[in-house]
């Protein structure tokens, strides 16, 4: 995979991405509901060293369990860190169009708005993450 480079939407914050992702998905959970304020919040898993900050000041926070950063000039969601994984969600809305592949959607038990696509619908996480193989059928 070629490295790329991703900003935030004020352009201060750069995130070199170095590797293929591990995963893309859309989670619905009420975490990232809240802290988005979005219905769905699209994501891109890669290994903690793929997703690296090379430029610009950010702030993170934690909501729950999962610290989050941001820009600390414009706010733009970056990446959430699950503690103890060696993993960044890197937000989705960040890729080109082109890079975002989903291959399911997650947590739609908490979905406040169903989307009907051709994916799996995971009431909690998927198989592949530890869940269930259960899913919800809008």
């Amino acid at each position: 995979m070629k490295e790329f480079t991703l900003s935030c939407r004020c352009g201060n914050v750069q995130l070199r991405i170095s590797n293929t992702s591990m995963a893309q998905f859309y989670c619905h959970c009420d975490d990232c509901r809240a802290v988005t304020g979005g219905a769905f919040v699209p994501i891109a898993l890669f290994a903690t060293d793929a997703a690296t900050v090379t430029r610009g000041d950010t702030s993170t926070w934690t909501y729950k369990t999962l610290p989050r950063t941001r820009c600390s000039t414009c706010g733009t969601f970056l990446f959430g860190e699950p503690p103890g994984l060696g993993m960044r969600g890197v937000s989705g809305f960040l890729l080109p169009v082109e890079m975002f592949s989903p291959t399911f959607h997650s947590h739609c038990q908490y979905a406040v708005l169903p989307v009907k696509d051709d994916l799996p619908h995971f009431k909690g996480l998927p198989p592949s993450f530890g869940g269930t193989d259960e899913t919800v059928d809008w």
